[in-house]
């Protein structure tokens, strides 16, 4: 049975109904199946079952809610991290510092510093300067950091632009051509332990193609380093396999990907790192939201609901596609526009869509919404931050809170030449 699915005409996560989530909860909110991240989790798994030496590190930045974590923690992931916040993340949820890989183009000095204090596994380094600096660090701790290099590949993912990594033109990676020469430079480093390459061409591939193009030149890559003398025992392949948001859609099977890399990576003698977000945590998550208002337009009805672009940004931001379906459906359909009450026209998660019909008051989801919607939320309209429930069969939990205009106040305040104008004023 899929996690969320309907019974008795109403919509459950897993055993719970959605009504009684809102009624507990309130909406808008994200509700999480915990059997759909294991199912995800050991599916990804089980794909790459034919590739003999690997490590599993899940993209925080799709969902970092500690008790995601802790639960792909116990299914043996470590964490792909591109903060120092996010590596708080992965710790506090149980992670082994040894299976925390650091990537990003833009690490400070601090962050360097202190993911080589919490003694984390590897560092993907964007930048020759960055590996010097890396290497001063850790020298300076009587350290040898594990390291790869990143190279740029110039394969376009076939993905949107925006979370197309792996183009000349895009911030991510060395230059193949000049990676050599770097990679010989840092491997002279006191401070590192140079052991291979990274690549990471883009997020929500729906196909394999771009993806062997690329590891096919990481591979004759690492012929090339190894006939310079060096020695390669670690490449990582990142992450970005795509969903299927709507029916249809091609979606590479996690199967179909495994067979590709180990078709393609057979010589190379190496462990390989993957990098999964979406595809572990995209359909475990749904958005739970209220419909306000149906207000009428043209050509189609707005359907107002209370979540909104602060709460779910993908739409905003990519134009990207979120199924919509009544929690209670009458079994009618309308044809209707969905936006939420931000100040903003960006503020539409779809146009003229032919959806349930629904009134004011009804529930309703948004559905794959497990990656990139509670990491992206914002407080934008001065909204309460959304939150976050995770449903384990028959029970649930709120494992991220709301927090609310008034308790974001707290943290603000006047400069002190204004207090007492304040203070005269109350």
């Amino acid at each position: 049975m899929p996690p969320f699915h309907s019974r008795d005409g109403v919509m459950h996560a897993e055993n719970v109904s959605m009504t009684d989530i809102a009624a507990t909860v309130g909406t808008p909110v994200y509700v999480y199946s915990t059997s759909a991240l294991r199912d995800a989790a050991r599916a990804f798994k089980t794909g790459l079952s034919c590739v003999p030496r690997k490590h599993l590190a899940f993209a925080v930045k799709a969902n970092p809610n500690i008790a995601v974590l802790q639960l792909l923690a116990e299914e043996g992931y470590g964490a792909d991290i591109v903060s120092a916040g996010e590596m708080t993340r992965a710790l506090a949820a149980g992670m082994r510092a040894d299976a925390i890989v650091f990537s990003g183009v833009g690490k400070t000095d601090r962050e360097l510093s202190a993911a080589l204090d919490a003694g984390i596994g590897q560092f993907n380094i964007e930048l020759e300067e960055e590996g010097i600096v890396l290497a001063k660090l850790a020298a300076g701790r009587n350290l040898r950091a594990s390291a790869v290099l990143r190279i740029n590949p110039d394969v376009d993912a076939g993905t949107h632009a925006k979370i197309s990594t792996g183009r000349r033109e895009n911030k991510f990676g060395v230059n193949l051509d000049d990676a050599g020469a770097i990679y010989a430079r840092l491997a002279k480093l006191e401070g590192l332990n140079l052991r291979g390459v990274a690549i990471h061409i883009g997020s929500q591939l729906a196909d394999l193609d771009p993806l062997e193009a690329a590891y096919e030149k990481v591979g004759r890559f690492v012929a090339a380093l190894r006939g310079a003398g060096h020695t390669i025992t670690h490449v990582d392949l990142g992450g970005g396999l795509g969903l299927s948001y709507r029916a249809g859609d091609p979606c590479p099977t996690a199967a179909a990907y495994g067979a590709m890399v180990a078709r393609v990576t057979r010589d190379w003698d190496v462990t390989l790192m993957f990098e999964p977000g979406r595809f572990i945590v995209g359909n475990a998550g749904v958005l739970l939201t209220e419909v306000v208002w149906v207000k009428p337009g043209a050509p189609h009805p707005y359907v107002i609901v209370d979540a909104a672009m602060n709460d779910l940004a993908r739409p905003a931001l990519y134009d990207a596609f979120h199924g919509f379906a009544a929690v209670h459906p009458r079994g009618r359909r309308m044809i209707a526009n969905i936006a939420g009450p931000v100040c903003e026209t960006g503020d539409t998660f779809a146009k003229g869509r032919e959806i349930d019909a629904v009134e004011r008051g009804d529930l309703a989801v948004f559905q794959t919404a497990g990656a990139y919607g509670a990491t992206m939320a914002s407080t934008y309209n001065c909204r309460a931050l959304v939150p976050e429930v995770l449903v384990d069969g028959d029970r649930f939990a709120i494992v991220a809170d709301r927090i609310t205009p008034e308790a974001m106040l707290v943290s603000q305040h006047l400069p002190f030449w204004r207090a007492r104008t304040l203070q005269a004023v109350g």
